[in-house]
């Protein structure tokens, strides 16, 4: 079973559990769900009425949480640590889960330096055995790690929630793809239906030089039985005249 398989189970629980909770015993769940090991995503909880009734009320830096972790990095954490509940260490290790699934949205290849500054990693060695252990291992990242070039190579990242406003964007993005898929084939119909029209029209050039060649060859053989006709002909008129001259020039007895 797949990390998006895995998280729909989960993502299914937690939802059904704040439907069933209101103020204070949503922080519960809450704090749950961002200290679950298998969970990356957190929109479908966030878009629960019950969560989002949690703004303005005293548990308000509940739902800030939830968002954090659906939107924002341990670098974003630590900016806003003391309007946050203090993280237990379940959830500093997710949200640096999160925080490497972030910078592998935009860049296939993340530097050791950078990922040692967002990640609060001293030295290399750390920093490999997380991303081995806490991203290959548990399936969120997949790629290779390059110790001479210090970076790690991504091949695969799971996806995280959309951030307000990146919707469209990502509309957007699909929309000029799907333009230029639209023309990419158009271009690749009108090559095709070129290379139908010259091969047609090589076939028949083809066919046009073969006929005249047989046309020639045809032409050649008749002149050539002509020739030898007219020549047996000649010949047979010589030999008429020689027996002629042969016997008046004979004496007669």
């Amino acid at each position: 079973m797949d990390i998006e398989e895995k998280q729909a189970e989960h993502i299914e629980h937690f939802v059904k559990q704040a439907s069933t909770h209101n103020g204070a015993s949503l922080s519960n769940i809450i704090a749950e769900a961002t200290s679950h090991p298998s969970l990356f995503a957190f929109s479908e909880i966030l878009a629960v009425p019950n969560v989002l009734e949690l703004q303005g009320t005293e548990n308000s830096l509940y739902l800030d949480l939830l968002r954090l972790f659906a939107h924002g990095t341990w670098s974003d954490y630590k900016s806003y640590a003391g309007r946050l509940p203090q993280l237990v260490p379940d959830q500093i290790l997710k949200l640096k889960q999160l925080t490497v699934l972030t910078l592998a949205e935009t860049n296939k290849v993340l530097p050791y330096d950078v990922l040692m500054q967002e990640l609060d990693v001293v030295n290399v060695r750390e920093l490999e055995d997380f991303l081995i252990n806490e991203c290959m291992y548990v399936g969120i990242v997949k790629g290779k790690l390059d110790h001479l070039r210090r970076c790690v190579e991504v091949q695969f990242a799971a996806g995280r929630d959309l951030r307000p406003g990146q919707l469209g964007n990502m509309i957007q993005t699909l929309t000029n793809w799907l333009t230029t898929s639209d023309n990419l084939l158009i271009s690749i119909h009108e090559r095709i239906k070129w290379a139908d029209t010259t091969s047609e029209l090589d076939k028949k050039h083809k066919k046009e030089v073969e006929d005249r060649v047989e046309e020639m060859k045809k032409s050649h053989s008749v002149k050539a039985d002509m020739d030898l006709r007219g020549n047996e002909e000649i010949y047979s008129e010589s030999g008429g005249v020689m027996d002629y001259e042969e016997e008046r020039s004979r004496p007669k007895r």
